[in-house]
């Protein structure tokens, strides 16, 4: 199984392995989430326990669509890690700072994907930690840094990244770790297009390319080859758009993320405000990041769920992103036998989802407008013309990229919309201080 160059291997007991070993790592993410419960507000627990905001939290977490599909069926240890994840956010929910801090430096060696939510743990620490008081309007004090707590928290990240890397280090291997953590030369985009801005990106590049070679605006002959629909990982060239590069992307993704990270330092609003600049970290590079893959959106469903059981804003914001993020990861599920199974969990838990935080928050106004209901109603009949429809067009052989082009950009839109919903929520939301106040 450990030969790099046996490809074609495959055994009973390698299955065997795969699939115990990620059920038996699953044992962090249910005590994570066991720990994430402990830290939610009780007020508006109802008479039966299923209405509950740790039952519901519990089974949001525990029973997620993505999660359950890409570890125990596509196959990965997503579980575990999200499991050092949650734990740390417990760990800074309460107050057990240092102990957030060795998990998430911990995790972050385990998977770099984590970067993307780096700068919400560095300021939160920085702000929260480091400096230990703050003035009666809420803004910083500045003389009360803890210079000792500092020097702890780097001391922590230190060893870690030493016992992490020292060995790659010693052996001189550490320019190959690197090379492979950043693979620019794979492209902008995965053979399926991440539902996120570039897809959108992309998509209007090819609209803009049809109308120019039926305008007759666009030489043919110039026009490369549509490499970002053959299903192969590589660069490629827009036609009408300006192409990204690398840093392109970098600048976009640093611009979205920095106002979250401006109301975290200037408009302190406690952990709560930590985990919501933790999500749009992550959804801010989910949707400017390069060569980003479609699983990279349960970085912020899985946090958004501890914030869905607190405030109906956040309720509705939480069921439209998990609900079209969900459905994006359809095609990791290519086989016919995987059909019936992927609609049907899907189901269970959309269903569940909605119902139990309708019940939670029934006495505010509605989760969803005219509107969101429509688009998330919207996702059925896409469903029904990619699965049992376009396979018997006379589109199938010429255009076989359309089902994923439709699901990415349709699931594009969804997403963006509920990335720019928490982003106003965040922005208006008052510091702390103030709403104590009110």
């Amino acid at each position: 199984m450990l030969n790099v160059h046996n490809l074609n291997y495959a055994s009973s007991k390698t299955l065997l392995f795969q699939r115990f070993s990620v059920i038996f790592t699953d044992a962090l993410f249910v005590y994570a989430v066991h720990e994430c419960c402990k830290c939610i507000d009780a007020t508006k627990a109802g008479k039966e326990v299923t209405e509950k905001p740790k039952f519901i939290l519990s089974v949001l977490l525990l029973w997620n669509f993505g999660l359950l599909i890409v570890d125990h069926i596509h196959f990965q240890y997503n579980g575990f890690l999200f499991g050092l994840m949650l734990l740390s956010i417990a760990r800074l929910f309460q107050k057990r700072h240092m102990e957030g801090a060795f998990l998430f430096a911990a995790l972050l060696h385990f998977k770099h994907i984590y970067l993307y939510v780096a700068p919400a743990y560095g300021i939160y620490l920085l702000r929260s930690y480091c400096f230990t008081a703050n003035k009666p309007d809420g803004s910083i004090q500045w003389n009360s840094f803890n210079f000792v707590r500092f020097i702890s928290l780097g001391l922590i990240v230190f060893l870690v990244s030493a016992l992490s890397l020292g060995p790659f280090l010693a052996l001189n291997q550490l320019s190959q770790v690197f090379s492979r953590l950043f693979p620019f030369k794979r492209g902008l985009c995965h053979a399926y297009w991440a539902p996120n801005f570039w897809a959108l990106y992309n998509a209007l590049d090819k609209v803009l390319t049809v109308i120019g070679l039926k305008l007759k605006l666009l030489d043919p002959n110039k026009i490369p080859k549509a490499s970002m629909t053959s299903g192969l990982v590589q660069q490629f060239q827009h036609t009408v758009l300006p192409s990204v590069t690398p840093l392109a992307t970098l600048i976009c993704t640093l611009v979205a993320i920095l106002p979250s990270i401006f109301c975290l330092w200037f408009k302190p609003q406690g952990s709560r405000g930590f985990l919501r600049c933790l999500i749009l970290c992550a959804l801010s590079s989910f949707m400017f990041g390069w060569h980003v893959h479609e699983k990279a959106i349960l970085l912020a469903v899985l946090p958004m769920s501890l914030l869905s059981v607190g405030k109906a804003g956040d309720a509705s914001i939480f069921l439209i992103l998990t609900t079209t993020g969900h459905y994006s990861l359809f095609p990791l599920l290519f086989t016919a036998p995987e059909l019936p199974i992927k609609i049907l969990l899907m189901l269970l838990f959309t269903i569940y989802s909605i119902s139990s935080l309708k019940t939670l928050f029934r006495k505010e106004k509605p989760l969803f407008n005219w509107m969101e209901t429509f688009y998330l109603l919207g996702l059925g009949p896409l469903e029904v013309f990619c699965e049992f429809v376009f396979p018997f067009t006379s589109w199938k052989l010429k255009y076989s990229f359309i089902p994923l082009l439709l699901t990415s950009v349709y699931c594009a839109v969804g997403i963006t919309y509920a990335w720019f919903k928490l982003y106003v929520s965040v922005l208006t939301d008052p510091p702390v201080s103030k709403t104590k106040k009110q």
